[in-house]
């Protein structure tokens, strides 16, 4: 189908497949329960925090232990939620290249070798817990074990559902095949682990390059990629034992700030059930659609605007394409060029707060969440001038007849509408820039927010629909938090060999200075967006390229806003980068067709690139 055959009805129905809440079997029921009330108490925690402190001016001391102990069960509930409705991030372009045969061997393969990678976590982790016990929480007196008991309960659940998904996957005869493969791929490294670990820097190669190429290209989950490449460098070319990578994985996921995650996943739901998003998205057409580019400047704003309530690109692109492309067609746009605008403007949109990947960021390399919301707004309007000047371009031949500037009465009612909404991302941007919460609280207080605006003015969520959005949120924010331990174990594997040290002595040697490491920065985050997405990108590479930015003399702050701008052009960029097939999806375009139309806008938005790269007082000019 065609973008030209579709209506306004088809638009919202692709809107509500991509964010269609998928049903998980009967037996995980009960876990989902458990996870969306964890959910709950971890709201309701902290707003109880936020009360006590702000308004009564009693701290209460064992809010930030209890929210802990309930964030990590979540994570790791939710990670096997995710794994039963399939929704772990994976690279699928290489495995559907293959014929059919071969894809169900390949897939059947996959899943086994994330039950390995479980089996042999299950007794490091109840050793971990073991350890933990020992250990007594400093406000409510309990055991550590209490919370760092949710990592073997979610091992073990995930590793009984990949195992079930095994079964089903493949003949018997593959999966006996696949179990002998493994097997004896295991025993050779075993017999060759000797002389592997005399290799040196060459183990990264074999290990953490090669091993996790292999296992994206045939559809492992990006988490257990890394988690798998990891484990076998330990296991075949060290001595450390494996409850040190459990212990790595548990503090990836277990940062303070890091509980804000889920929070903005459920914030970005409640404002796709509530309308909000819409509503700002008509209060711009009502304001701007008379003009010649109109429509293109409508849909960068809203992209601008609503991705600082939702914090999620896809959310914001669903939002977004429903309200705009019909009467961008109507307009003469070519499908093509709407969806090329699309993943570009979403790309742009990532650094404005509340981006998840600046609260990571934040949280992995040790920047300051304030400075880098505040920075983002002002690096998300850069590359929304370089986008809207392309889009003006474009639309030189667009045809205007019969549009009419929208009257006062109009866009005085539509702002009246989207008001309430359009009040949400500065009040998140000014909370936390100006140090009067942090970022975990204002999520808190936006999700309330939203909920009672919503109930007043948007006609609310039913009860149902609410539970459904709560266990999405958790297996989302599993998901996500499980990439970044197992990124978080390999990042640590990698700094262990010394290999950034070493890194770090060559990078410093290079001509040109900061500008020179600017550009290298470019071109790894940009290739690394392609392949592995945002977060797990982030965590896998700042541990080793941050501490060298800072030797070069690069502000942290500006060295971020490259180090995500690039990521993000990365994600967009055909025909590995992943944001592009959504957009492409909820458009209902063709790749293939939309793959040449995208390349000028991802130009613009590397030469907006470059201006955030050699001129750092775009980052941190008013800092």
């Amino acid at each position: 189908m065609s973008l030209a055959q579709t209506n306004d009805t088809t638009y919202e129905a692709l809107a509500e497949e991509m964010l269609e809440v998928r049903s998980g079997s009967p037996l995980m029921r009960p876990v989902e329960v458990v996870a969306a009330l964890l959910l709950v108490a971890i709201i309701g925690l902290l707003l109880m925090g936020v009360v006590s402190r702000y308004f009564f001016s009693i701290p209460v001391v064992w809010i930030d232990e209890a929210a802990s102990i309930a964030f990590l069960w979540l994570a790791m509930l939710g990670a096997a939620i995710a794994i039963d409705r399939a929704e772990h991030l994976r690279l699928t372009i290489f495995l559907n290249m293959l014929p059919e045969r071969l894809r169900g061997l390949a897939s059947t393969l996959g899943l086994l070798l994330v039950a390995t990678f479980l089996v042999a976590l299950l007794e490091p982790a109840v050793e971990y817990v073991v350890e933990e016990s020992y250990l007594t929480s400093a406000a409510l007196n309990i055991p550590m074990s209490w919370r760092v008991a949710g990592l073997p309960v979610g091992i073990g659940l995930m590793l009984l559902l990949v195992l079930r998904d095994a079964f089903r996957s493949g003949t018997l005869a593959q999966f006996a095949g696949c179990v002998a493969a493994i097997g004896l791929a295991a025993a050779a490294l075993w017999f060759l682990s000797p002389g592997l670990s005399s290799l040196g820097y060459g183990n990264i190669l074999v290990f953490l390059v090669g091993f996790v190429a292999f296992f994206l290209a045939i559809g492992v989950p990006i988490a257990f990629c890394f988690g798998l490449g990891a484990l076998a460098f330990l296991t075949f070319t060290t001595s450390v034992p494996t409850m040190v990578m459990i212990g790595r994985m548990d503090e990836g996921m277990s940062a303070l700030i890091l509980i804000s995650v889920p929070i903005f996943v459920l914030l970005g739901c409640i404002l796709d059930a509530t309308g909000m998003g819409k509503a700002i998205v008509e209060f711009l057409a009502s304001m701007l659609g008379h003009v010649k580019a109109g429509m293109s400047y409508v849909l960068l704003g809203s992209l601008f605007l609503v991705s600082g309530i939702s914090g999620s690109k896809v959310s914001d692109m669903a939002t977004v394409a429903p309200a705009l492309f019909p009467e961008m067609k109507r307009r003469g746009h070519k499908p093509k060029e709407m969806i090329a605008l699309l993943a570009t403007g979403a790309a742009m949109a990532d650094t404005v707060p509340p981006s998840i990947v600046l609260i990571v960021l934040g949280s992995v390399a040790g920047v300051s969440i304030a400075g880098l919301f505040t920075s983002g707004f002002v690096i998300a309007m850069v590359l929304l001038a370089v986008l809207a000047v392309l889009a003006r371009w474009k639309a030189r031949g667009e045809a205007m007849e019969g549009i009419r500037r929208a009257p006062m009465k109009a866009i005085g009612k539509a702002a009246l509408i989207a008001g309430p909404a359009l009040v949400l991302p500065f009040l998140i941007r000014s909370a936390v820039g100006s140090g009067v919460a942090t970022a975990t609280e204002v999520s808190t207080i936006a999700v309330l927010y939203a909920l009672v605006i919503g109930a007043v003015l948007y006609g609310g969520i039913r009860p149902r629909k609410m539970y459904a959005m709560l266990v999405e949120t958790a297996a989302l924010s599993g998901a996500i938090l499980l990439i970044l331990g197992t990124a978080s174990a390999m990042a640590w594997t990698l700094t262990q060999t010394g290999f950034a040290f070493h890194m770090a002595a060559l990078v410093t040697d290079l001509p040109g200075g900061w500008v020179t490491y600017m550009l290298v920065t470019t071109g790894v985050f940009m290739l690394l967006g392609c392949v592995l997405e945002g977060l797990p990108a982030l965590v896998l590479m700042a541990p080793i390229m941050f501490p060298i930015a800072k030797n070069l003399g690069i502000h942290d702050i500006h060295y971020s806003m490259v180090v995500v701008t690039a990521m993000n052009i990365g994600l967009m960029a055909p025909p590995i980068g992943v944001g592009f097939y959504i957009a492409c999806k909820i458009g209902s375009v063709s790749p293939d067709e939309a793959m040449g139309a995208i390349w000028p806008y991802i130009a613009a938005l590397f030469v907006g690139l470059l201006l955030i790269a050699v001129v750092p007082a775009f980052s941190i000019g008013y800092l």
